[in-house]
């Protein structure tokens, strides 16, 4: 009879463990006797309170520390739960109110990445910001970091992705006909959509060039974080958001177009001043600066003249790029005269430059920097 059996006809074998009596050698197995019946016990022979006792420790120093961990977990779920429900409704009430401000936004770059919600351009603005206040402070007693090889390969890869910005919206604006004087948002078709490509990496690269200062944070150049400096990379990559959302294309082309090909050259020289051999052959600093505010006059120019004679590009976004632009100007204009501008020296300075050859008032050695990285040429 099985155990099953037994245990349906008679409860009390239930819980029991039980072991048939051993059969002799050469004897023939007869009637099954009553099993030796042995209680159950805990582990190790130990009594069942015992053992209950023993697991129920065992559960308060491993199961409620899991418990605990297991609550914390839920809890923060649930936090995170929230905030996503909050950030969805702050999220949608800057949408609306963008919407409100500026109009409907242009359905072709619907979807693209970072586009249709602020919050990303927003966050990663502030957090851009906090890197730099977080960053000074964490490297103010340690030292500065050598980047030479980084520094290397991120300036060559803005410079190659500035050569490919330039020759794209060359080759866009030619296959659409733009009209150099001004240009609409609607008359080119597919060279249009070409067009908002191109920008939509202009304003994914003003993104990466975030790493320009975080790069003179790790390098402890903090005399080169300056207003202007911040104030450039913030408004840039949030000014292109909303240009990428309403006016991506037409007229927008031309400051991304000019200001590719300045960037060939300004991170080509970024480049070079990291290797020492080259130093001597980068004499021509100052005239990236005075490229720089050639390239706002051009821009502010042909921007006046979509509003001189229009062509059905938005009046107020060309208002607007006019004095963004303008405000460049000033900043960067004082910089320029800040920076080389011959001042007299003083007899004191005098003294402080004894022993050294001197020139026009300035000493023969110089330093500039770049990313960062200080490099030192004559003039």
């Amino acid at each position: 009879m099985s155990r099953e059996t037994r245990e349906q006809r008679d409860p009390r074998w239930s819980g029991l463990s039980y072991e048939s009596p051993p059969v002799q050698e050469g004897s023939v197995e007869g009637p099954q006797q009553p099993p030796v019946v042995r209680k159950v016990t805990g582990a190790k022979g130990v009594s069942s309170v015992a053992y209950w006792k023993k697991r129920w420790n065992w559960s308060q120093t491993i199961h409620v520390p899991a418990l605990m961990i297991y609550c914390e977990t839920v809890g923060f779920s649930f936090f995170i739960y929230k905030m996503r429900d909050r950030l969805t409704i702050f999220d949608n009430e800057v949408n609306s109110f963008l919407d409100n401000m500026f109009g409907p936004r242009d359905a072709r770059v619907r979807g693209w990445l970072m586009l249709d919600s602020y919050l990303p351009t927003f966050f990663l603005t502030v957090i851009y910001l906090l890197s730099i206040w977080l960053g000074n402070k964490y490297m103010k007693n340690r030292p500065a970091l050598s980047l030479r090889g980084i520094l290397i390969f991120y300036n060559l890869g803005i410079t190659l992705l500035s050569l490919y910005m330039l020759v794209e919206l060359i080759l866009a604006t030619w296959e659409g006909g733009y009209n150099l004087q001004c240009q609409n948002l609607v008359s080119a078709g597919e060279a249009d959509i070409r067009v908002a490509r191109v920008l939509w990496w202009y304003y994914f690269s003003k993104l990466i060039e975030f790493m320009d200062t975080i790069f003179f944070v790790l390098r402890k150049k903090t005399n080169q974080i300056t207003f202007l400096h911040v104030y450039h990379h913030t408004s840039m990559f949030n000014i292109w958001w909303c240009v990428l959302n309403w006016i991506p294309c037409g007229q927008s082309f031309f400051g991304p177009t000019l200001n590719s090909f300045i960037h060939i050259l300004m991170y080509s020289y970024y480049g070079l001043s990291v290797i020492p051999s080259m130093h001597k052959y980068l004499w021509w600093k100052k005239y990236l600066t005075q490229a720089q505010l050639i390239q706002f006059v051009l821009t502010i120019s042909h921007t006046l003249s979509a509003v001189v004679i229009p062509c059905g590009f938005p009046f107020g976004c060309l208002i607007f790029q006019s004095s963004y632009m303008l405000t460049l100007v000033i900043l960067f204009l004082n910089f320029y005269v800040r920076t080389y501008r011959k001042k007299p020296l003083t007899q004191e300075s005098k003294e402080k430059l004894a022993g050294k050859e001197v020139t026009n008032g300035f000493p023969k050695v110089h330093f500039t920097e770049a990313n960062g990285i200080g490099d030192k040429k004559a003039l």
